[in-house]
């Protein structure tokens, strides 16, 4: 990925909080006819040695998981939020850009054994029904519904780098007071993007 200097983060926790945060990645990998990419969940946390990894699964219907080899590198995308920045908002006249935050992984894939699946699969769902009225767990369910897990394929990605860009009007420090109140104005994603500014300019 192309990260201008001074648009790069290199702090670490920062980096695996930001992946915690935006989960649902694409996994990108080479296969028959080119590049094949797949939008999922893709959790950031440790296997077994201690080693930094991403754990995930594909659909077995998915053709993608049949065209990677254990120890293949493959690329996970992180996307935050990200926002259209008009230059109306600046004191002096330049054209208008986009604000964003986005992270790329790159690591070995190696496929999980049923027992590691199983154990992933548990900590994904306590992860996101954990703020539930009624939270599911997976030890609650039929075997009936649990024979659903043989249609899917799980993995891990042994981390070997991150990058990460925060792109937050970086060099127009003057402006980002009328910038933030302008997004904030416009809510949603843009809102988050002013968030995100404000803590880059407190950090």
């Amino acid at each position: 990925m192309y990260i201008p200097p001074h648009y790069r983060n290199e702090d670490p926790d920062q980096i695996r909080e930001f992946i915690r945060n935006n989960a649902f990645g694409i996994l990108v990998s080479n296969g028959p006819g080119g590049p094949r990419a797949t939008h999922l969940p893709l959790e950031y946390g440790k296997n077994r040695s201690s080693a930094d990894v991403l754990q995930g699964h594909f659909a077995r219907a998915n053709p993608q998981w049949e065209h990677i080899t254990d120890g293949q590198e493959v690329l996970c995308i992180f996307n935050g939020p990200h926002t259209y920045v008009s230059s109306s908002w600046y004191q002096e006249e330049e054209v208008p850009t986009w604000n964003y935050m986005a992270v790329h992984v790159r690591g070995s894939y190696r496929k999980q054994s049923e027992e590691e699946l199983w154990e992933s699969l548990n900590n994904l769902v306590d992860k996101y029904e954990k703020d539930s009225e009624h939270p599911v767990s997976l030890d609650q369910l039929s075997p009936r519904t649990l024979r659903q897990i043989r249609g899917i394929v799980g993995f891990e990605i042994r981390i070997a780098s991150l990058e990460a860009a925060y792109k937050l009007s970086q060099g127009r420090e003057q402006d980002h007071p009328r910038i933030m109140e302008e997004l904030r104005k416009r809510g949603g994603t843009s809102a988050e993007v002013a968030a995100a500014m404000k803590r880059h300019n407190e950090s």
